[in-house]
């Protein structure tokens, strides 16, 4: 991981590495926690928002990926795994974490699929994660 990125960037790729270990390896939050730990660069990134966006992201899982669900054109096990990721991270900031602007989560999510995901994965997290964000921020999309 590059040395210029911000604490909360180094944090949400912590996140989506912890939830791939969790979805496609079955590892345990303690096991993951582990790993990140031995991680160059884990020490710079934003602890607390680490901590709280992959125990929520793990632990609402089922209720995120039911939010998510029509707004994806195929079944949640044909998105690849590294998508499923950063889409459920996408989705827990857009539910559960109103303080943070829509517009920052998305375009968080599509530089973590850009670095991580498929060829055009980027433009896949940010169809849904736009579906996503006008039903859950409809508010905050709405001019003033």
């Amino acid at each position: 991981m590059a040395g210029s990125k911000s604490p909360r960037r180094r944090a949400r790729e912590f996140v989506i590495q912890g939830l791939y270990q969790w979805q496609v390896g079955g590892q345990d939050e303690a096991s993951i926690q582990v790993q990140a730990e031995s991680v160059a660069g884990f020490d710079k990134s934003d602890l607390a928002l680490y901590t709280t966006l992959l125990e929520e992201s793990r632990n609402q899982a089922s209720m995120l990926e039911t939010e998510l669900a029509p707004h994806i054109d195929r079944r949640w096990d044909e998105v690849s795994p590294i998508e499923r990721c950063i889409l459920l991270l996408g989705a827990c900031e857009l539910k559960l974490h109103p303080e943070t602007p829509y517009r920052v989560i998305i375009n968080e999510a599509i530089e973590l699929a850009k670095t991580y995901g498929g060829t055009d994965g980027h433009k896949f997290v940010n169809g849904v994660l736009d579906k996503l964000a006008a039903v859950l921020r409809a508010a905050e999309l709405t001019p003033r």
